[in-house]
């Protein structure tokens, strides 16, 4: 293979790269953002041995769904949730992490908010909601219950309004609701929440009459319009979980007007989720249930549903029986679900977090990013940090591809007269242009090497940044307040000396432009090709990643301004050790 095909090679990898990071990111994201769904309340009755919800299936005749009237008014959340409470149907959830509020109609959690987290970088910005009621502008919610075997016995519902003991939920004080159906059967709903964002619901019923009752215990998520997502190939957002050990993904175009995915699993979790927030059941970890991915379209507005269904269970004359779920609604902290992963034992809850398929190098990065955060106290110095520890790893492979790379530029005279004396007979030119380099010992694919070796960093590193909360709102130094977020200057006003905002392809800020002279000077210490065209091609390249990388977060472009920087350094003392000109 010769110079020239192992440079157009790793060239076209190059611009492959960053091309397809532009076409399926920027390009989706921005059609994605444009689009508006009109959210609307919703609820559905459940239909014999079915989960109910709003996706569900109607019962047979039922001419509406109950609890829904049938041009609800759509209202804030805020202002529903105030309402309620004032009639004395909420019952307050505080905890160090949450706030919020249990819905006594139909035993909803359906009103919570994260206080760690809010909308930007603003401390006084809104905190980040997370669950809202039916009737609001972006239902979302959970809700637990029982589907009974024989449609004729009376189960909660939807409209059901239960009786509460205390009027909040907190770590250190547990929830307990009732509801008497009146024909013998005494339900009960006891909500815990810890530290953090994991809820238990243990569900019991009491059969006090004479007949033996069959029920199935069910749990479900139900979200209603199709929300803003990235839009992004390499992030999933939308239906998630883990069913027989198996990480199951559905892309919420993949259920629209389609049948419902059902499996049957044992232990693993459902739910749905966004980039950095997750709503999701947790059956018991023993037992086999069903799990459902289902949509439907109502409105001209699609729905969307996880759902769990147990086995049938039996509560006998005076015995009773109950069924333990959890809910975990939250932020996807990576060191937390491991934990909960660990404690609870659910299996592979850390796959909540999109780490791809680069997941052996992606989750070590990011505990060695947040070690190094924990001993420097930002998470900027730590990827400065993290890159020496890199370079250091890969310093003796580096090394020799630099003095390949520093013999070639040593040899290039001697190229020259070869091209000169073989003019146009290219079987000539190979044959002495392989004959120089076995008498020289210089390998010209080892050139290549430190681009291969950057790419798989370049993605892992890229998914811990953009995929982790962690990283979220990460200040650096300076005018860089989010590591996860563009470099938000740009050189088309002067980076603010001038009062306009510049069109989106325009942000051309600092950093990249950094990163694209240090990737400039790079090219200046490399041999320089001795064809025309790769001359012109190398000398667009600096200006392309420049443009193509402004729109990547910052983080990783620090990460390439600096990993370019200690590449230079190395690659100059290499040169000057074997007196090539520099």
């Amino acid at each position: 293979m010769t110079e020239q095909q192992n440079l157009l090679i790793a060239i076209a990898l190059s611009i492959a790269i960053l091309l397809g990071f532009q076409f399926f990111y920027e390009m989706p994201r921005q059609q994605q953002a444009e689009q508006q769904r009109q959210q609307q309340a919703l609820s559905q009755p459940p239909a014999t041995g079915q989960v109910p919800g709003d996706v569900a299936s109607s019962i047979p005749g039922a001419s509406a769904p109950v609890g829904a009237p049938a041009a609800p008014k759509v209202r804030t959340r805020e202002e529903l949730v105030a309402e309620q409470a004032t009639a004395n149907l909420r019952i307050k959830i505080a905890t160090p992490r949450l706030v919020g509020s249990v819905a006594r109609t139909g035993a909803r959690l359906d009103d919570l908010q994260l206080v760690d987290y809010r909308e930007t970088t603003n401390p006084k910005s809104p905190e980040i909601g997370l669950l809202a009621p039916t009737g609001s502008e972006h239902p979302y919610y959970a809700e637990f219950g029982w589907v009974p075997a024989d449609r004729s016995v009376a189960v909660p519902d939807p409209n059901t309004v239960w009786s509460a003991a205390s009027d909040s939920l907190s770590p250190d004080r547990p929830l307990t609701l009732t509801w008497d159906n009146g024909h013998g059967l005494l339900f009960e709903k006891v909500v815990t929440v810890d530290t953090n964002y994991m809820f238990t619901v243990t569900d019991r019923v009491r059969n006090t009459g004479t007949q033996p009752v069959t029920l199935l215990p069910y749990g479900l998520v139900s979200r209603q319009g199709t929300p803003n997502t990235q839009g992004f190939f390499i992030l999933h957002e939308g239906p998630v979980g883990v069913l027989d050990g198996t990480l199951k993904e559905v892309k919420y175009k993949d259920l629209q007007d389609k049948p419902a995915i059902q499996t049957t699993t044992t232990g693993g979790w459902i739910g749905i989720t966004d980039k950095y927030w997750l709503v999701s059941l947790i059956p018991d970890q023993q037992q086999s249930v069903t799990t459902r991915f289902l949509s439907t379209k109502r409105d001209g507005e699609d729905r969307y549903q996880v759902d769990i269904l147990g086995e049938a269970m039996t509560a006998a004359p005076g015995a009773s029986i109950d069924t333990v779920r959890r809910m975990f609604a939250g932020a996807k902290e990576v060191k937390l679900l491991d934990r909960y992963s660990s404690d609870l034992g659910i299996n592979k809850f850390d796959l909540a977090v999109d780490f791809g398929w680069f997941y052996f190098l992606t989750k070590p990065f990011f505990y060695c990013l947040d070690f190094l955060k924990d001993i420097f106290g930002n998470f900027g110095i730590a990827i400065l940090v993290f890159t020496v520890m890199v370079k250091a790893l890969f310093f003796p492979l580096a090394n020799q591809s630099y003095r390949s790379m520093s013999k070639m530029k040593q040899l290039q005279p001697q190229v020259a007269a070869i091209r000169e004396r073989c003019g146009d007979n290219k079987e000539r030119l190979n044959q002495e242009m392989m004959a120089l380099y076995k008498r020289e010992k210089a390998n010209p694919i080892a050139g290549c090497l430190p681009i291969l070796i950057q790419i798989p960093v370049f993605f892992a590193l890229y998914k811990v940044l953009f995929v982790t909360i962690e990283m979220r709102q990460a200040p650096f130094f300076g005018w860089i307040q989010d590591l996860s977020a563009p470099d938000p200057t740009t050189l088309f006003n002067l980076f603010g000396l001038i009062p306009w905002t510049p069109p989106h392809m325009l942000m051309i800020g600092i950093w990249p432009l950094i990163m694209g002279m240090t990737m400039w000077f790079q090219q200046r210490l490399n041999p320089t090709p001795p064809d025309p065209v790769q001359q012109k091609i190398f000398a667009v390249l600096p200006f392309l990643f420049t443009f193509m990388l402004a729109s990547f977060p910052a983080g990783l472009v620090i990460y390439w301004a600096w990993n370019n920087s200690l590449s230079i350094a190395q690659q100059w003392l290499i040169m000057h050790k074997m007196g090539v000109k520099v």
